[in-house]
């Protein structure tokens, strides 16, 4: 089976206590032997696959799949051109350049919920919503690349996987995906139950 969750803030991808305030999957109630499919960290929100499939991790995760997944971004200031072409030809964070990606300014500025606890403020500085489509998922990516650029991430959420996105799925909320949504997150292509 393969599951869409849309993940909370404050909510950690693994089914056991790590010591800290989050919380975790075991919460929502997913069927037993069902794990994530990739990660969220507990400060980032959106779509989160969950499976008891095993062979389906790789098949998401190896960049050399090139599956893409989609990130809405609240960053700090408002990126020029140029810092968003910056990002899609890579950055290098550390020791590491980051592979290809798309980056561009949502326009219209999508209309989201406030989180709670909200993001913080500041009101000399604006803020704004890019996207980033992405194949690969190194750790905090998203964040440690809108900062590379100067516009720390306030914000990130996961609204696409492959040729799936999000919907109207509440904040932890979860379905079980029917065989054509399964095979728009694989990008239209069947994948084998």
């Amino acid at each position: 089976m393969l599951i869409a969750f849309h993940k909370p803030y404050g909510v950690l991808c693994q089914f056991t206590p790590d010591g800290s305030a989050n919380r975790t999957l075991a919460e929502f109630g997913f069927p037993k032997h069902t794990y994530a499919l990739g990660r969220l960290d507990a400060n980032s929100e959106g779509l989160l696959l969950l499976s008891d499939e095993p062979y389906l991790n790789k098949r998401l995760l190896d960049p050399v799949n090139a599956h893409s997944r989609t990130y809405w971004a609240q960053v700090e200031r408002i990126p020029s051109p140029e810092a968003l072409t910056e990002m899609q030809r890579g950055i290098t964070i550390g020791k590491t350049k980051t592979l290809p990606c798309r980056a561009w300014m949502l326009d219209p500025q999508p209309l989201i919920p406030q989180r709670d606890p909200p993001i913080r403020f500041r009101k000399n500085v604006p803020d704004c919503w890019i996207a980033l489509s992405l194949i690969e998922g190194k750790n905090h990516q998203v964040r440690k690349m809108t900062a590379a650029i100067g516009h720390p991430t306030l914000r990130l959420i996961r609204v696409r996987i492959g040729e799936f996105d999000l919907g109207g799925l509440a904040p932890g909320r979860w379905r079980e995906l029917s065989p054509g949504e399964r095979a728009r997150v694989f990008g239209g292509k069947a994948i084998p139950r």
